[in-house]
């Protein structure tokens, strides 16, 4: 069973309109509540991938009922912790026409440290249970921002496989607790680690730095543009095929959804790089959030390629001749 681990859930509105004119009033629109956050979405890829999975958040006030109840509605199976403050909301408006999305966001919830630690506790007996657990999305106050690096440290303690998909002032603590995979978009580890990733190099010598502290492999992702990532120290770029996007939202989680899936089914390094890959650009596609078939991925992978940089891995032979 895999676990995803979401702090920051989201109760999205969802408002469809043939076109949308900005600045003078749209009515009519096609209208529905969905489940979000980064975990979540994850949860509902692996779902759509038949994966059995379970997500793990917190679900505070009205909004957090209305939350329980999509879930439920959708067959996501999850448990939560209770919380005085409101889950986030927010309003999604998309144009069908000019095919266009524009989200706004509310505020993040306030979750006291009581509920941060009874959070910690449930955790650590959940992951004792998992095979693999994602740590996916944004730490929404101070009060939560040890959470992921605390799982991650009981991951490796009962010797589980953690993949790690956050941002922001949490992340180095998150690396320095050395989770076994790491998935991140350039701009979102550019900017929580306050560094430079403007050129090839400058990429690699991030790669390598993951590698120093532990992380066994590294995905760093940039919509369209390549894909670096690593297997130890092994570093490859991956270029991806034109596709028309619309809404990048949840490409990053059906990215690490397919991670989580090469492992869970114990697929060779580079099959789990094109699939995730596969996932995430077909997402990208689309107004629908981590909805992809394992038959829309499987093709789309022969578009993809892959290309070793540095040093390459050699293929042993294990025959008993």
């Amino acid at each position: 069973m895999i676990l995803t681990v979401t702090l920051n859930p989201l109760l999205e509105h969802r408002l469809s309109y043939k076109t949308f004119n900005v600045g003078t009033e749209n009515r009519f629109p096609k209208e529905e509540y969905k489940a979000g956050g980064k975990g979540i979405n994850v949860s509902r890829q692996l779902n759509i991938l038949s994966v059995n999975n379970l997500a793990f958040s917190f679900l505070g006030g009205n909004k957090g009922k209305i939350l329980k109840k999509l879930l439920t509605e959708e067959g996501i199976s999850f448990t939560y912790i209770s919380t005085h403050s409101e889950c986030r909301e927010s309003a999604v408006i998309i144009d069908e026409t000019a095919r266009t999305v524009t989200s706004c966001f509310g505020s993040n919830p306030t979750i006291f440290s009581n509920e941060a630690d009874e959070f910690k506790l449930k955790l650590e007996k959940m992951i004792q249970n998992c095979e693999i657990v994602v740590f996916s999305g944004s730490s929404p106050c101070k009060e939560t921002d040890q959470i992921f690096p605390f799982g991650i440290e009981t991951a490796n303690k009962f010797d589980k496989i953690s993949i790690c998909d956050t941002y922001g002032s949490h992340l180095i603590q998150c690396i320095e607790s050395s989770p076994t995979i790491i998935h991140n978009n350039l701009k979102e580890i550019r900017e929580s680690l306050k560094i430079s990733l403007d050129s090839e190099n400058e990429i690699i010598d991030t790669l390598n730095f993951l590698y120093s502290k532990n992380i066994k492999q590294a995905f760093l992702t940039d919509g369209a543009n390549p894909t670096y990532a690593s297997n130890h120290d092994f570093h490859f770029k991956v270029t991806n095929p034109k596709v028309d996007s619309v809404d990048s939202t949840g490409s990053g989680d059906s990215f690490t959804a397919g991670i989580a899936y090469g492992w869970h089914h114990n697929l060779p390094f580079e099959e789990t790089l094109i699939l995730a890959s596969a996932l995430g650009a077909i997402n990208s596609s689309r107004f629908d959030v981590c909805n992809v078939s394992l038959d829309e991925a499987n093709k789309l992978r022969g578009q993809f390629f892959i290309e070793n940089l540095g040093k390459k891995m050699r293929l042993i032979n294990v025959d008993a001749t």
